[in-house]
C-alpha cells in the first residue's frame, strides 16, 4: 500500500477490521473494508508497495474476500431488481435533506 494507501486509510474510505482509534500502518495480512462509488468490499494485503504504481501492478498486491464478492453480487443483483430505492419525499427538502443534495451535486 506504500504512502498513498497509508492516506487513503487516513481519508475514512478504507477502515481496517480491528481499527480502533486513528490510522495505522497497513501490514500484510490486514483485512481491508473499502467503500467507494461501487459499492462496500473487503481485501486481504497480500504485498505492500514502496510507491506507487500503475493500477495493474496495485490490483496484484491486494484479493478480494469470498464472502465480500458474494456480497457484492447479491446487492447488485438485488439493484438490478429495483430494491434499493428511496421513495421520493414529498414536499419542500428538509435542512439535512438540503445538505446532502449539496454535498451530492456540489455547493453552487
Amino acid at each position: 500500500m506504500g504512502v498513498n494507501g497509508q492516506q487513503e486509510l487516513a481519508a475514512a474510505s478504507i477502515k481496517r477490521e480491528d481499527q480502533a482509534g486513528g490510522p495505522r500502518e497497513v501490514r500484510v495480512g490486514d483485512l481491508l473494508k473499502v467503500r467507494n462509488d461501487g459499492g462496500e468490499f473487503e481485501v486481504q494485503v497480500l504485498q505492500l508497495a514502496e510507491m506507487r504504481g500503475p493500477a495493474a501492478v496495485a490490483q496484484t498486491l491486494y484479493q478480494e474476500t469470498e464472502a465480500s464478492k458474494q456480497a457484492r453480487a447479491k446487492f447488485a443483483e438485488e439493484r438490478r431488481a429495483g430494491l434499493h430505492f428511496e421513495t421520493a419525499a414529498e414536499g419542500r427538502p428538509s435542512k439535512r435533506d438540503r445538505r446532502r443534495m449539496e454535498r451530492f451535486y456540489g455547493a453552487t
